[in-house]
């Protein structure tokens, strides 16, 4: 943010992620809702995001900011160690998908065509020095997930279960309003659309 101000950037959009929300009760998480972080990669979010505020809140500066809190992201070109880019993978190969857990995690899952869309509207909106929940609106069984890769590929997703991970929260799910209020955004790419994009992408990328 210091550069930011010293090169007279007017907005600057920080990728903040869903996990500063922690454990929720499986209601739709606010942006006023009180940060419960459970990792250390979700702590780092939420000071980037109050250090990037604090920043901008400063009589000195020019420069605002929007965080975006994306919700659990993925499509083409996802990391591999990620949860579709494993489900379509094991799929594909046959091999064995590590479910951590007893399996009944729920995530908002986000194409990041939305992502994009959302990421662009908030370095022009006129709000500033706020944070926005970028999420389809809508919580996703792990079940359903490997429902979807099964008529996609026609192949089951042969499942090796394995011990919960630290940190890792049974729900997620975006109270996308301010998103829709302050950005005009809303999602557009469904799960089963954005997972059928991602398999097209992962056969063409052999």
């Amino acid at each position: 943010m210091t550069v930011a101000s010293r090169l007279h950037i007017q907005r600057v959009v920080l990728a903040s992620s869903s996990s500063v929300y922690g454990a929720t009760d499986g209601c739709p998480s606010r942006e006023t809702d009180r940060p419960g972080p459970l990792s250390p990669y979700a702590v780092t979010k939420l000071a980037a995001e109050q250090l990037c505020l604090a920043h901008a809140a400063r009589p000195d500066t020019t420069t605002s900011v929007i965080a975006l809190r994306y919700f659990t992201v993925y499509g083409p070109r996802q990391r591999p160690d990620m949860l579709i880019h494993r489900v379509l993978t094991a799929a594909l190969r046959q091999t064995p998908l590590h479910v951590f857990g007893n399996g009944l995690q729920q995530r908002d899952f986000t194409h990041v065509d939305d992502v994009v869309r959302a990421t662009i509207a908030a370095s022009h909106t006129p709000t500033a020095n706020t944070v926005i929940n970028i999420g389809a609106g809508c919580s996703t069984p792990i079940s359903d997930v490997l429902d979807i890769a099964h008529r996609l590929t026609g192949r089951p997703v042969p499942v090796a279960r394995a011990g919960a991970r630290a940190g890792d929260v049974p729900a997620t799910l975006a109270d996308i309003t301010r998103a829709g209020d302050l950005l005009g955004w809303k999602p557009e790419v469904s799960l089963a659309d954005g997972m059928e994009q991602q398999l097209r992408y992962l056969k063409e990328s052999g």
